[in-house]
């Protein structure tokens, strides 16, 4: 019997309960993709991720996320659990470590109180308008976007706190997930949802990837660089977003250990 490491993280929070969890499995080779899968599954987080030393000038560990259903190009919230992780539990002790992954390389740095963790920005592009989403969401939006999800732009905060969608409906929009956003309140810039329940997330509690493309969007609409968002979900999330018009996003947040144990294979 082989037993592997296991970590389960909350990601983007402060105490636990609180924020996404991730499940972090620190590897010294891959094991099958089938493996992989399987034990994404019975963890049944929205992700689990995977890494292994990459014997790279490039970076210094390999990366992969997998839902219980698929594996995914971008996850941020398990990036900020892995480095978490390595920072923590590990032994890693440089301020940034720098992950391969397949979205390019994915840097998270060590600050004092919280992680600073830079991922690539993903503008959306005008979408025509689809009574389908509108459908599946239960409320029509101003403006769509689409970059790799879909964005519904609605026009207050307190729309999309009560959007009940329709997971099966959504499940059928040919789109890897539907995000929806509009401006903050209580202080906030903006506010956000993320839903995929085609790739095994109904609703993520808060979702590092979706800033890719919520940032450049918010940052051009406010004429501001350095933005307060909070993931409205049940768990929900706090996140202080970056984008200077540039290729990365920056995205500071704090996480906590809830778990450490192994995986008897």
């Amino acid at each position: 019997m082989t037993s592997l490491p296991l970590y389960q993280v909350d990601a983007f929070a402060d105490k636990v309960f609180a924020g996404n969890p991730a499940a972090v499995v620190p590897l010294d080779a891959w094991l099958p993709d089938a493996t992989l899968q399987a034990i994404a599954m019975e963890n049944n987080l929205a992700e689990t991720a995977y890494f292994i030393p990459a014997n790279s000038p490039d970076a210094d560990f390999q990366l992969r996320w997998f839902t219980p259903s698929v594996e995914v190009d971008l996850c941020g919230h398990a990036t900020l659990a892995s480095a978490h992780v390595l920072f923590e539990h590990r032994g890693f002790t440089n301020k940034a470590v720098r992950f391969m992954t397949k979205s390019g390389v994915l840097t998270v740095t060590k600050t004092t109180d919280s992680l600073a963790m830079e991922l690539p920005a993903r503008p959306g592009n005008p979408f025509m308008h689809d009574d389908a989403v509108s459908r599946a969401l239960g409320a029509t939006p101003r403006l769509l976007l689409k970059a790799r999800d879909l964005m519904a732009v609605f026009a207050d905060a307190q729309t999309v706190r009560a959007l009940t969608p329709d997971m099966t409906a959504l499940m059928k929009l040919p789109h890897f997930a539907v995000i929806a956003t509009a401006p903050g309140d209580d202080g906030l810039d903006f506010v956000c949802r993320f839903f995929a329940p085609s790739q095994g997330i109904p609703e993520d509690p808060v979702t590092g990837s979706a800033f890719s493309t919520l940032a450049p969007y918010w940052a051009g609409r406010l004429k501001k660089s350095t933005l307060r968002a909070r993931q409205v979900s049940k768990r929900g999330g706090n996140v202080t977003v970056i984008y200077d018009g540039g290729d990365t996003v920056t995205l500071n947040g704090a996480a906590v250990t809830y778990l450490a144990g192994k995986i008897y294979l």
